[in-house]
């Protein structure tokens, strides 16, 4: 038991390592070479292998992943991986359901294949997109709000607010780039349904990750790992740059709101990451 939690320090100190020495090239270099693939995907000025490859888009979105996997690494257990798999399971299940019914996000399809499909209509690599939205939303949230954050209400409120306003980036983002159509919709064709059952979805990942994590340890963590919330960074940079070519500008406020929450916990220093990554410092 002692060799294996041995084992386990090692590799999550290895981790740490390569994400806070390549902070720039996952925070934005990333997230721009994505931006201007799918751009150039949506305009037709790539064809195959790079128009809207599915695996690289899945790489990529992996790659901005790590900082939250790493940043979680230490606290992740029996319980975080239970609470975790019923989230999975969750995403899985209410995006079937949406898919097939309409129901609670609005009438809506994949336009493009987002790597293999479970049974032709959800990407097998839903988790990857979905889990990040609330996991970012909830840490968000324990940062900016400190000790009020310790009452549920004020949690829960507060992290459905932020899960809307993170996808009131993404999904006109997502529309505009091809990755998936609604039935017509009133903001940038995205229907208020669709909010709606967003509230549904942060609601349950709420009670979720407080089951699933100790919100000392998350908090320390958080204090301590100036890299945990880089794959918001990544998300602003992504879909901020995607909204703003298609001149989606409420989407692009939101955006920087959302940079704007990230400088004020420090975490959207974005000169000061490519500076430490260039210079090697």
């Amino acid at each position: 038991m002692a060799a294996e939690r041995a084992i386990r320090k090692r590799i999550e100190a290895r981790l740490d390592r390569i994400v806070a020495d390549n902070r720039f090239t996952i925070a934005v270099v990333f997230p721009v070479v994505g931006a201007i693939l799918l751009l150039a995907s949506a305009a037709g000025l790539v064809g195959p292998p790079l128009r809207y490859n599915p695996y690289l888009i899945l790489f990529g979105t992996i790659v901005m992943r790590l900082p939250l996997v790493a940043g979680l690494a230490p606290l992740f257990d029996r319980r975080a991986a239970i609470g975790t798999g019923i989230l999975v399971c969750y995403a899985f299940g209410i995006e079937l359901v949406g898919v097939l019914t309409g129901w609670p996000y609005g009438a809506f399809e994949y336009t493009i294949e987002l790597g293999p499909m479970l049974f032709g209509a959800v990407p097998l690599g839903l988790p990857v997109f979905f889990l990040p939205l609330v996991f970012n939303s909830y840490l968000l949230c324990l940062l900016v709000l400190g000790n009020a954050a310790n009452r549920r209400a004020v949690r829960l409120v507060a992290v459905i607010c932020t899960v809307l306003l993170v996808d009131i980036v993404l999904d006109p983002g997502a529309v505009a780039i091809g990755f998936w159509s609604y039935n017509g919709g009133i903001f940038y064709g995205v229907p208020v349904s669709n909010y709606l059952g967003w509230v549904l979805s942060a609601t349950v990942s709420v009670f979720v990750l407080d089951f699933s994590f100790d919100r000392l340890r998350l908090r320390e963590r958080l204090d301590t790992c100036a890299f945990m919330l880089d794959d918001l960074v990544s998300f602003v940079v992504l879909w901020g740059t995607i909204n703003a070519v298609f001149g989606n500008w409420v989407p692009v406020a939101v955006a920087l709101a959302l940079a704007g929450g990230l400088v004020r916990t420090e975490r959207f220093d974005v000169a000061g990451i490519g500076a430490s990554d260039l210079w090697g410092s």
